[in-house]
């Protein structure tokens, strides 16, 4: 508003519009407007980053009560099955529990052999059981650029004998 059309304007209204430019009141709600979008984003995220988590650490849970399972009371698929099933809250976990044969390596995996091989450490190869604990893990909110599902998958092996 120019001056001169500020000046022709009643002293009243020159007044009211002077207390107007000078008002404090509701910037703090407007600035809390702008940034509460971002702060709702930004625990959104963290929360759905926290659920994966904990779904990747459900499924290592899983696979190694499957594997202590094994140990305990020998290879059954089903039992193996059910007991990595019931150790987690999580539904429709994939639990594939696999017997081999084989040499411990190095890395802490095994090997495959066949059961009467002779294993570089001078042993006979043994039995182990492979639990496997796999789930699909969707966000809560499709990100760009990430997979809109994770296939989590973990193993835990033992040896039986």
């Amino acid at each position: 508003m120019s001056k001169f059309a500020f000046s022709k304007l009643g002293p009243l209204v020159r007044l009211k519009l002077l207390q107007v430019k000078h008002d404090q009141r509701g910037v703090t709600a407007i600035e809390f407007a702008m940034i509460a979008p971002i702060l709702i984003a930004l625990a959104v995220s963290t929360i759905d980053l926290g659920i994966g988590i904990y779904t990747d650490t459900q499924l290592s849970n899983s696979a190694q009560t499957g594997a202590y399972y094994a140990m305990q009371y020998g290879y059954s698929v089903d039992a193996i099955t059910a007991a990595a099933q019931s150790a987690s809250r999580l539904k429709d976990i994939t639990v594939t529990p696999t017997q081999i044969c084989g040499c411990p390596s190095g890395s802490g995996g095994v090997t495959q052999a066949s059961c009467t091989a002779t294993c570089s450490d001078g042993l006979i190869a043994g039995a182990f059981a492979q639990v496997t604990a796999a789930k699909d893990y969707t966000p809560l909110l499709p990100y760009p650029g990430l997979p809109a599902v994770y296939h989590l998958s973990k193993q835990a092996t033992v040896r039986l004998q």
